[in-house]
């Protein structure tokens, strides 16, 4: 890995104490980026940011937010602006999931995942836009990373809300990437398949809750056999490449693109 591919990127990360967001603080930290780890969980977030500086290479902060409230996002593009000077990037990673059959659905669980997943993400693209706007021009891009899924690819019948959601994320890209053109900031993202992290792991519970599924596991056997190329799930380790990609000036002339990193799901 080049220690130097984002040396001087400043970067913000929601959702960074675990999963794919703590494995791509760690990720970018070692390719020399600096990094606000934001999190609900400021105790787990604050052991990524120990142990990205005590490897030496990027430096880190933890800060708790609620990616929810435009104040925490605000706050946390101001905390890294103050510990690092500026803010390169921002790594819009926060999710969660909560399954239920399209005629289960009620208006507690729309909210709670359609908050999470795309409002939340529209205000942290905001308020980091913002503050890039407000650093001026540089000589190149400023970065905004959108996390998305398969799910707004593939119409997905137990995680029906999920599937807006995201589908909401998609369009987020899209948009900002039209809206801040003229300001010199790309919008790009990333769509995994199921990714081994605590979220999947609670999700495969629920799915036997809800009666999709009959034994723990089984919705990674199931997917890995019937749906994807790549004969297997993937882990963070597995993301960390396209997510450095797009933070790296190797991506500097795309926008509006979503990168899908799925073992193959979405040409089913």
């Amino acid at each position: 890995m080049d220690p130097n591919r984002l040396k001087g990127k400043n970067i913000l990360i929601t959702g960074a104490a675990r999963g794919m967001g703590a494995a791509n603080a760690e990720s970018f930290a070692q390719q020399g980026a600096n990094i606000c780890l934001g999190d609900l969980d400021l105790d787990e977030a604050q052991r990524v940011a120990d142990r990205i500086n005590a490897a030496g290479n990027g430096k880190a902060i933890a800060v708790r937010m609620d990616v929810t409230k435009r104040k925490d996002n605000a706050a946390a593009v101001a905390a890294t602006v103050e510990a690092f000077g500026s803010i390169n990037v921002g790594v819009f990673n926060a999710g969660l999931n909560k399954p239920r059959f399209f005629m289960d659905i009620d208006e507690d669980n729309w909210d709670m995942i359609m908050t999470v997943n795309t409002k939340a993400m529209w205000l942290g693209m905001q308020e980091t836009a913002r503050q890039m706007i407000a650093q001026g021009p540089m000589d190149e891009p400023y970065k905004i990373i959108n996390v998305g899924s398969i799910a707004s690819r593939k119409p997905l019948v137990d995680v029906t809300v999920y599937c807006t959601s995201k589908y909401g994320c998609l369009a987020l890209t899209h948009c900002g990437a039209v809206a801040l053109a003229e300001h010199n900031i790309t919008v790009n993202g990333y769509a995994p398949g199921v990714v081994v992290t605590p979220l999947w792991e609670q999700l495969d519970k629920d799915l036997v809750e809800i009666g999709f599924k009959e034994k723990a596991g089984q919705a990674y056997e199931d997917i890995a056999r019937d749906q994807l190329q790549i004969k297997r799930v993937s882990y963070p380790d597995d993301i960390v490449g396209t997510a450095s990609f797009l933070a790296s000036p190797d991506s500097d002339y795309m926008t509006g693109q979503m990168i899908h990193i799925d073992g193959g799901w979405c040409i089913q």
